[in-house]
């Protein structure tokens, strides 16, 4: 898939086109066991099993990942997590923000089916990651649901709960060097007031040493789901 990111820098913007043909989540994917225990048992209310190791990476369809502002999924049992995106682009390792929409009824029968069957909501700005290497530890990731007309917070916590994404890449290629053509999704933090779908979904990566953020809004329409 070809994705197209606004790059900023410290005295320009630079247009990224990148293409990326694999797509990978990274679930589990939390610092501290309990925090990970918590997540687990938070899923197991709704029936999902236990994970087989953590972190576990789970290969995703390359066309589901995607920029747009709405997607369409089947039923009313999906939601959204806020996780960071990174990918490496001529040599540089970037750092977006996307959502792992997940079909939670599915979920209960297979994790690896669930994150397949949804799309991939991806913002549309990045970070260099050296940029914010340095204090990768105090950055920020939120989600915003609407829920009875309002906008809540659904999401917020620091990244120095989840590993960091060098660490996750490690695990997955054995080398710290991402090769250029794969997206990943670098883990998520815990649902305020527990999972739940919501129609609109909002999502922020917060710098606070610069005081900037990248955002994405998307909404989801519900297919009927006929048998």
């Amino acid at each position: 898939m070809r994705l197209t990111f606004e790059l900023a820098q410290a005295t320009h913007t630079e247009i990224i086109e990148a293409d990326l043909q694999h797509c990978i989540v990274a679930g589990w994917a939390g610092r501290d066991l309990a925090a990970i225990e918590h997540h687990i048992e938070e899923l197991a209310e709704l029936g999902v099993p236990r994970p087989s190791a953590v972190p576990l990476y789970y290969r995703i369809a390359a066309n589901q990942m995607i920029q747009d502002t709405d997607i369409q999924v089947v039923g009313t049992g999906s939601s959204g997590e806020t996780e960071v995106f990174v990918f490496n682009h001529q040599g540089r390792l970037l750092v977006s923000l996307a959502s792992d929409h997940t079909d939670r009824i599915l979920e209960a029968h297979s994790v690896a089916l669930s994150k397949q069957i949804c799309a991939k909501p991806v913002a549309r700005d990045a970070w260099l990651f050296s940029d914010v290497a340095e204090y990768w530890d105090e950055l920020i990731i939120r989600a915003y649901i609407q829920e009875d007309g309002k906008e809540v917070l659904y999401q917020d916590g620091p990244l120095s709960t989840l590993k960091n994404p060098l660490e996750l890449i490690e695990g997955y290629f054995q080398s710290t060097t991402m090769p250029e053509g794969f997206g990943m999704t670098c883990g998520t933090v815990g649902a305020i007031g527990g999972i739940r779908p919501a129609t609109q979904f909002t999502m922020e990566l917060y710098d606070p040493r610069r005081e900037r953020s990248i955002r994405h809004t998307y909404v989801t329409e519900t297919l009927p789901e006929v048998a």
